[in-house]
């Protein structure tokens, strides 16, 4: 039986084997492409960002409507992410900013979106992460900007509002947190630590199962990880990336009170990309201090057809309960629908401001 098996998979392995020196051909033949690309920018002087949201967005999700299958959709976007990032790396270097150290869910996010070959660029706080943007020591940031059992980031938020930078991209994360020590187990620990967000995205499965340990706030879940992985008297929450990074073992994991729990990242930078054909615009409001203001202000929406995926509220802090709006639109502010109504919302706003359009996840 053992060798009518093996007279049956034999051929098959070796076609596989085959198929894999194709693709290895085709691979280096679209590297070479890449780094004429960047060549021929080179003579013409022509710069321009090495980052191409739209192009890349469009491409896999053409790749995905042509594919006749068996290989799938999910398995398309992945492999060709990071051929994508590769080739680009080819071209130009792409730095990315996020919150470290490593094995952030920032730098996750920042590996899912843009792939693997890029620089990384690990920042202490939201702050850093823009100021590098902002700054040129960064292409494009990652920063987390909601949670779906804690709500939105504040800081992000406050960031985007006083920052020039614009919207490139986003990436939705399923968050599995982990509570990890040196040892494996929790004899000697007298403490537990995090992020905030994190803290309060496991406070209910704490309180259940270690109600006496003190809660300290770390600055990332990453760095939690490694004061844990120096002091055996500390576990922390974070991602299995952080465990492995670090050198901890996991004690307890999925010990997020909410099994759906997801956050939601942007890619933050200094170029606009044009329509992919599957965008999403986001920006900021602020309304006349009047009754019926809100509705007013967002009707030009329904007016024109133009959905509205999120709006999130932010105090404004002049002491007057005013607030801002932070509002995500199906569509791309270049589509005739989007341009029309946000050219209403403009007029009507208090306060205005687009945070930029991008290829939708």
């Amino acid at each position: 039986m053992d060798k009518l098996l093996q007279s049956k998979l034999a051929p098959l392995r070796e076609q596989i084997d085959a198929a894999d020196r194709q693709i290895l051909d085709l691979l280096n033949q679209r590297a070479r492409l890449a780094q004429q690309v960047g060549e021929v920018k080179q003579q013409l002087d022509a710069g321009g960002p090495i980052l191409k949201p739209e192009r890349e967005a469009a491409l896999v999700r053409h790749l995905q409507e042509v594919n006749p299958g068996p290989f799938t959709g999910a398995g398309i976007a992945a492999v060709w992410r990071e051929i994508i990032s590769t080739c680009r790396g080819l071209e130009s270097p792409l730095v990315v900013a996020y919150l470290g150290p490593q094995g952030s869910f920032s730098e996750q996010a920042a590996l899912e979106q843009f792939g693997h070959s890029i620089v990384k660029l690990r920042c202490e706080s939201f702050d850093e992460v823009f100021r590098a943007v902002e700054a040129g020591q960064a292409h494009a940031g990652m920063v987390p900007v909601e949670n779906s059992t804690e709500g939105a980031v504040n800081r992000t938020l406050d960031l985007l509002l006083n920052s020039p930078l614009k919207v490139l991209g986003e990436r939705s994360l399923s968050i599995h947190h982990c509570l990890m020590t040196r040892s494996g187990d929790m004899q000697g620990v007298t403490r537990v630590m995090a992020h905030p967000q994190a803290l309060a995205q496991c406070q209910g499965w704490l309180s259940r199962h270690y109600p006496g340990l003190a809660r300290d706030a770390a600055s990332s879940n990453a760095e939690a990880a490694r004061i844990a992985a120096e002091d055996p008297t500390v576990a922390a929450i974070a991602g299995d990336m952080a465990a492995q990074a670090w050198d901890l073992q996991v004690v307890a994991a999925g010990i997020q009170d909410d099994p759906q729990n997801r956050t939601r990242f942007l890619a933050v930078g200094t170029m606009q990309p044009s329509a992919s054909g599957h965008d999403k615009t986001s920006l900021i409001l602020a309304v006349p201090n009047r009754a019926g203001a809100v509705h007013d202000v967002l009707s030009p929406l329904a007016d024109n057809g133009v959905s509205m995926s999120r709006l999130e509220s932010r105090p404004a802090r002049t002491g007057q309960w005013e607030y801002y709006f932070y509002v995500d639109l199906v569509g791309h502010r270049d589509d005739a629908a989007v341009a029309r109504a946000l050219a209403a919302l403009k007029e009507r706003a208090a306060f205005f401001k687009v945070l930029g359009s991008y290829p939708m996840q």
